[in-house]
């Protein structure tokens, strides 16, 4: 018997879970030693479930930042994803899709796009928009378990530890670069290299969010005249 599509992405979603937990632990521990109870750091985590935007959020409110430019830093951080939706809505075939636009963006987050670029070709066009869902629950269920543990239990753990709490740093890195990886299969090597090369340079002059917006929009254009 076949296994639905939507069982296939939550399989799918396996590496980038395995990826998320331990970052999601590390915010989690984080929160709390910045003085947040653990039921708002999971709130945080099922609310916003901005990755490592919500290490900034935590950090703009313990140094008692207003609510509004808190709210407005997070949003320049993920301003990205502008660029991610209508990417990944194309790949959706129109006749097909049965979720509001807004659920499917809910759950899109750096990795869910990354794995969805390189594997969503794979599956039939009927079977999108179910194989995406389960992609992003399984990665959103992830983060949220991960920010749960590490809220409660992530300060006995590092105390234990010292390999675990030296590790959780690399992981994102590692996720981010295993991505990469998938991604070369379908990308030109200048289209990357470009996105990266300007990247570089965003950091000498902007925050890392800035950074990363003018990668994207270097990389955007850079396989638009491709295309």
């Amino acid at each position: 018997m076949r296994m639905h599509p939507f069982f296939g992405g939550l399989i799918d979603s396996s590496s980038i879970g395995i990826g998320y937990v331990p970052i999601a632990i590390s915010f989690g521990l984080s929160a709390v030693y910045a003085g947040v109870s653990p039921t708002f750091a999971i709130f945080i985590s099922i609310a916003v479930y901005a990755g490592a935007s919500q290490f900034i959020l935590i950090g703009l409110l313990a140094g008692g930042s207003s609510p509004v430019s808190v709210v407005g830093i997070v949003l320049l951080m993920n301003l990205r994803h502008l660029f991610y939706g209508p990417v990944l809505v194309a790949k959706l075939d129109e006749e097909y899709r049965r979720l509001p636009t807004a659920l499917l963006a809910a759950g899109l987050t750096d990795e869910v796009f990354a794995t969805s670029i390189s594997k969503m070709a794979r599956q039939a066009p009927q079977e999108r928009e179910a194989w995406y869902s389960g992609l992003q629950l399984g990665a959103y269920l992830a983060w949220v378990s991960g920010t749960a543990a590490g809220a409660f239990f992530g300060r006995d753990w590092i105390t234990q530890s010292a390999f675990l709490a030296q590790s959780l740093g690399f992981v994102l890195p590692a996720l981010f670069f295993a991505l990469l990886l998938e991604i070369r299969q379908i990308a030109p090597v200048y289209v990357l290299v470009g996105a990266a090369v300007a990247t570089l340079l965003g950091l000498w002059i902007l925050p890392a969010y800035g950074a990363i917006s003018v990668g994207m929009v270097v990389g955007a254009l850079l396989g638009g005249r491709r295309a």
